[in-house]
């Protein structure tokens, strides 16, 4: 599992712009394992507080009758784009922050989706 989630953060720390991930457990808000590039912020910290949008989001959908499952949340700030990808099995989730005038998107997301696939298995 450590091998998993060390290479998971490995490759999107090769993602431009990164600035820091954690890989969060929905249940107890703990994370697996998290880096950042910028020592001034704390993903641990970011993924608890996001863990209280991914609840709420699941709680408006189950409000409003919705049968469908959260894939990601983009928030975007002025300086940085914050990406919660929730897991298919909603068990866990990877936090992902990027520097918004040096990511892509489209690559940032592809990459995350690809190199989560092994963690999906594992968890």
């Amino acid at each position: 599992m450590k091998e998993i989630l060390n290479d998971l953060i490995t490759n999107l720390k090769a993602i431009d712009g990164f600035v820091a991930v954690s890989i969060t457990d929905v249940a107890s808000g703990e994370a697996y394992d998290s880096f950042t590039a910028d020592k001034k912020f704390d993903p641990n910290l970011a993924s608890a507080y996001n863990l209280e949008v991914v609840k709420a989001k699941l709680k408006a959908i189950e409000a409003l009758g919705l049968k469908e499952e959260i894939q990601d949340i983009t928030i975007t700030l002025s300086s940085q784009i914050h990406i919660i990808n929730i897991a298919p099995s909603g068990n866990y989730f990877i936090y992902l922050a990027v520097d918004s005038k040096k990511a892509n998107m489209g690559i940032t997301k592809a990459m995350l989706n690809k190199h989560k696939a092994k963690l999906n298995e594992a968890l």
